[in-house]
């Protein structure tokens, strides 16, 4: 019974075809430099029979061609990809990336970077790949109030998209007390080559954020600083509206308060002059009165003497007669 099933499980494994270990995907372009018109050859070497797919990437990684092959009994191919175009907005100057891409062999794929420019002259030349990474971050934040900082990651001067956690996985943040936050898992997808985070400080002080970039084995790196306030410049522009609103009132009434105060200084000049001219008055009726006075006296005087002459009078008689 045991042999039986062991000559069962031989004979399954003799069914299944046994791929050669040491099978290889080569691939080969005719060039490394392109302009128009001229033709993108792809060659090399494969399983016989293998079916590839052949891949052409724009610089901004967006898929230019895409192809499925087979090749000949001996492995190899030699397949026409594309014949360059005048160039425009879907396919622009730059670095493009040939893909062949095995569907036998393990998803093996191999790539292979060109250069599509206008120069007429094809030479055999390194094709280098440069990342440039901008952070948009404002100048100032308020504590505890979220602000949103951008990244564009461009090559050839195109946006180039990837999962933010793979593209931007060794950026951070250097916080004022001089901890770092890793942002790894904090970014989203604007869309392919601009990511955004909204970050909420949680810290008075500069915050630096330091993005870094890394696709195709190159890096980059970027950097921004946001100054965080204790409140932002908005709370304080309604707080010197406000200033200012108070200051106007405050001044409208200083104008009212300095014309009811000319108005009392020329009552005080009307009443100052009417006390002249009672006190005028006053000291003219004092006149009158001491001479009024003066007149009166003159006139009892007389009077006052002629009752005291009778009175002696009166006196002598009754001593007489006593």
């Amino acid at each position: 019974m045991k042999l039986l099933v062991m000559l069962s499980i031989l004979f399954v494994f003799l069914l299944i075809p046994i791929q050669d270990s040491f099978s290889d995907l080569e691939v080969s372009t005719n060039s490394k430099v392109y302009s128009p018109e001229h033709i993108l050859q792809v060659y090399g070497t494969g399983l016989p029979g293998e079916n590839l797919i052949l891949r052409l990437f724009a610089p901004d990684e967006s898929i230019t061609k895409f192809e499925q092959i087979q090749t000949d009994s001996d492995g190899s191919f030699n397949h026409q990809l594309l014949t360059w175009p005048t160039p425009s907005s879907g396919t622009p100057y730059g670095t493009y990336v040939v893909e062949v891409l095995s569907t036998e062999q393990n998803g093996l794929s191999k790539k292979i970077d060109i250069k599509f420019s206008s120069t007429t002259e094809l030479i055999s030349v390194a094709v280098e790949r440069q990342i440039d990474t901008v952070v948009f971050a404002p100048e100032t934040g308020a504590l505890n109030q979220s602000f949103r900082v951008f990244v564009q990651t461009t090559r050839d001067g195109l946006n180039i998209g990837n999962d933010p956690s793979k593209l931007l996985g060794n950026s951070m943040i250097h916080l004022p007390d001089g901890s770092s936050l890793p942002l790894k898992n904090y970014f989203k997808t604007l869309y392919a080559g601009v990511y955004y985070i909204d970050f909420t400080p949680r810290q008075q002080g500069t915050h630096i954020f330091q993005i870094s970039v890394f696709n195709e084995g190159v890096t980059s790196k970027g950097f921004a600083a946001t100054h965080v306030l204790s409140q932002n410049l908005g709370g304080i522009n309604k707080q010197i509206i406000k200033l200012n609103s108070i200051l106007d009132e405050t001044f409208n009434e200083l104008n009212v308060l300095k014309s009811e105060i000319e108005g009392f200084d020329d009552t005080l000049l009307t009443a100052s002059d009417k006390i002249d001219e009672s006190t005028g008055s006053i000291s003219t009726s004092v006149e009158a009165i001491s001479e009024a006075s003066s007149q009166l006296n003159s006139l009892l005087f007389p009077i006052i003497a002629s009752i005291g002459i009778i009175v002696a009078l009166q006196i002598t008689i009754i001593a007489r007669r006593r």
